[in-house]
């Protein structure tokens, strides 16, 4: 009898017993796992109606600026977006089109949605050429908020209303509403473009990799039941405001379940494989495939979702929040692969690896021949000349690149990669008319010091210089009734400073609002630090208590919590990996290694993405929490390979010793991690399709530095410099103390 028939003769038989998995249990779970994720398909298409994508709805409640958002309400009965809507020509308006200007504006009055009492007179460029109207949508009334989705119909409207009635001028939105309708917009085909794009990239992938017709199926549908697993949990979550769900953390959601589900999957399934050449029984083989490589999928799991929680401890909302969205991601995606796949798979049987069927004859020892065959024995012989190299390698593209990253923040303008109709728009308002007009710096202040708030805010460097720039706030209601009944004394106080006092809002509580116009760009830097300077001047107002708030306040508590969250968090996630690769591998020494190196890689990446971001991409900036989202999914997604590696050198180790079973490891890994570095790289790199700054700027960063890790880190520097070092990366295991 042979070694096999001996393995395989007995289904009570000791090797039987010791690999029988609970089979009730899985089955039922696999179960769960097609239905609820068939389910949970419905909801993809769902997750747009609880998304929330402005800046406000980011901040924390102790930001200044929302506490001002909050203040303010208070004396709003309607909390409007401000924007505008433009008409143009090249020649001088006529008298005809400045008709058809006034009939617009009639028509847009009658929209709901906008807050037709705070419209005002339609303003002319110096040129001639240009209209503008200031439109106020809706965002809340008597507190409730008003949806996403209601903005930008009632955005769409209103330019359907504009180009009706203009003839044949040119019609333009810009200002906040504008532009945050076209961020919204980007977003339109998430669940189309970008799943369609990162599916069409795996399959081929996987077709290459498998070099099978079928069994690429497998894993790809799985990914799609975990994503619609995960996409209603977090519908019902976001629906419930248990968690704030934004366009960005939904596009991550994406790619990041497909292209870790097929990472999980191809490590199973290279294993079923390796295990198919010494079972008869494909039963048998997947119990010893899963129990032998869960340890190791588990444990990335367990690293990655525990540093994306990592991200709950930001000021940001987004950030809070994406860290349980791509958690929950991730949690459905290692129930489903662990569970469906492998019932799947072994239900399936062989044929699913047609033509390439593993046959039992005893040879899946993948040491002996092939390309990582070769590549390890070459870092056998070369280890210490290989580490120092790949070293000094990822340090020069570090050192060569960082200079050229900056991270002072987008505009709103600079925030697209294409050229929206609200950013052509935005551009044409800014060379037209004042820029800083329509989104003010909203002050809140105790309202017996409101003269004295308004005399330190006027002289403030940046703060416009134009009658009635700085003025308490005008109560709408009184002012929309004064204009009707006096027209002509509206029509004398325009321009010649602050309403009289009776068309102001009233105090509330003792306390006052008072608008000061900018002279700049709302979300320009220049605007953003008149913003610091309005605070330094109106912080030092006796008596004041005044704080600075407004959509340029938002944009710039939105950037300083930012950088305090890289600060915090990048710290937090270290430790917590390290904790995770110390109780995986029973060691110390080991850890401090694997993160060391990919701490180098995230170095090099940024290195690399600054190059790419400024010489090849012209990228004006980015976003201030780029730093922070690269190194959470890199270390945390590039700890994974290490995990695959070292789970299986320390699995070799106990047969062969460290510095053989690191070779063997290598050998053995080499294929199915990068195949899967590939895969996830590629995923990543899809977030482009959604035609955003900050998306596009991930995608590379993450794709760039998965690849780095993949071929670089892993092939290379780890297993070199545990080579070299020896039995002592598993210091203070016993494997440290073994003979070697």
């Amino acid at each position: 009898m042979t070694k096999v028939d001996s393995m395989d003769s007995s289904a009570g038989g000791e090797k039987s017993r010791k690999y029988r998995w609970p089979a009730f249990t899985i089955v039922a779970l696999a179960i769960i796992a097609f239905f609820a994720g068939g389910f949970g398909g419905t909801f993809q298409g769902k997750l747009s109606e609880v998304q929330k994508n402005d800046n406000a709805s980011y901040l924390s409640s102790s930001a200044e600026s929302t506490v001002v958002t909050n203040e303010s309400a208070a004396f709003l009965t309607v909390e409007t977006i401000p924007g505008f809507v433009l008409f143009h020509r090249d020649s001088a308006l006529t008298d005809q089109d400045r008709a058809a200007i006034e009939q617009a504006r009639a028509a847009i009055a009658e929209i709901d949605g906008v807050d037709s009492d705070g419209m005002t007179q339609t303003q002319f460029s110096e040129d001639g050429t240009t209209a503008s109207i200031f439109v106020p949508l809706v965002a809340g009334e008597n507190g409730t908020p008003v949806s996403g989705e209601a903005v930008v119909a009632t955005e769409q409207n209103v330019l359907a209303a504009a180009e009706n009635a203009a003839g044949g001028l040119e019609v333009l939105p810009a200002g906040p509403s504008g532009l945050l309708v076209a961020f919204i917009d980007a977003f339109e085909g998430i669940d189309g473009a970008l799943l369609g794009a990162a599916l069409s990239v795996v399959v081929v992938i996987l077709l290459i990799v498998y070099r099978s017709p079928v069994l690429w199926i497998f894993p790809l549908f799985s990914a799609l039941l975990a994503l619609g697993l995960a996409s209603m949990v977090i519908y019902y979550l976001a629906e419930n405001e248990v968690l704030t769900l934004t366009g960005q953390s939904q596009g991550i959601l994406f790619v990041l379940v497909i292209g870790a589900g097929t990472d999980y999957a191809l490590l199973l399934i290279s294993r079923y494989r390796e295990e198919l050449h010494f079972h008869h029984n494909r039963f048998e083989a997947m119990t010893k495939a899963w129990k032998e490589s869960a340890p190791a999928i588990t444990a990335s799991a367990a690293t990655v979702i525990l540093g994306l929680l990592c991200l709950m401890f930001s000021e940001l909302n987004s950030n809070k929040s994406l860290g349980p969205v791509a958690a929950i991601g991730i949690v459905c995606t290692y129930l489903v692969m662990m569970t469906f796949l492998p019932v799947a798979l072994s239900a399936a049987g062989q044929w699913v690896f047609w033509p390439r069927r593993p046959a039992v004859d005893q040879t899946a020892d993948l040491t002996s021949d092939g390309l990582w065959s070769k590549i390890a024995t070459q870092v056998g012989r070369r280890d210490r000349t290989l580490w120092i190299g790949t070293t000094a390698l990822l340090a020069v593209l570090f050192f060569v690149g960082i200079g050229s990253l900056k991270t002072d923040g987008l505009t709103s303008t600079q925030n697209f990669t294409n050229r929206p109709d609200a950013v052509v728009g935005q551009e044409l308002y800014d060379s037209k008319f004042d820029p800083g007009a329509g989104a003010p710096a909203v002050i809140v202040t105790n309202a017996d010091q409101t003269q004295a708030v308004i005399d330190a805010v006027s002289s403030v460097e940046g703060v416009s210089q134009e009658p009635g720039a700085v003025c308490p706030q005008v109560d709408v209601e009184k002012l929309s009734a004064f204009i009707q009944s006096n027209p002509a004394a509206a029509a004398s106080a325009a321009g010649q400073g602050c309403a009289p006092d009776f068309l102001t809002v009233e105090p509330i509580d003792g306390r006052m609002l008072v608008n000061a116009t900018l002279s700049d760009s709302y979300d320009s830097p220049e605007a953003l630090e008149t913003v610091k300077r309005l605070r330094d001047v109106v912080h030092a107002v006796p008596g004041a208590d005044a704080l600075v708030g407004g959509t340029t306040a938002t944009t710039l508590d939105v950037q300083i919590a930012s950088v305090h969250d890289r600060n915090l968090i990048i710290p937090i996630v270290l430790v917590v990996i390290f904790i995770v690769l110390a109780i995986l591998l029973r060691a110390i020494l080991t850890p401090v290694i694997l993160i060391a190196t990919v701490v180098l890689s995230f170095a090099a990446t940024l290195g690399v993405s600054g190059l790419f971001f400024t010489h090849v991409f012209h990228f004006a900036n980015s976003d201030p929490a780029f730093p922070l989202f690269a190194f959470v999914f890199l270390v945390a997604l590039g700890i994974d390979y290490n995990i695959f590696l070292m789970t299986r050198v320390r699995e070799e180790t106990q047969k062969v010793g460290t510095r053989s079973g690191v070779l063997r490891g290598l050998a053995v890994t080499g294929g199915v991690i990068t195949s899967a570095g590939v895969v996830l790289a590629a995923t990543f790199s899809v977030l482009g399709v959604l035609p955003l700054v900050i998306l596009a700027q991930i995608g590379f960063a993450v794709a760039f530095g998965v690849l780095l890790d993949t071929i670089i880190v892993r092939s290379i520097l780890v297993p070199a410099l545990s080579h070299d070092i020896g039995k002592t990366i598993w210091w203070p295991s016993a494997l440290a103390k073994a003979k070697d």
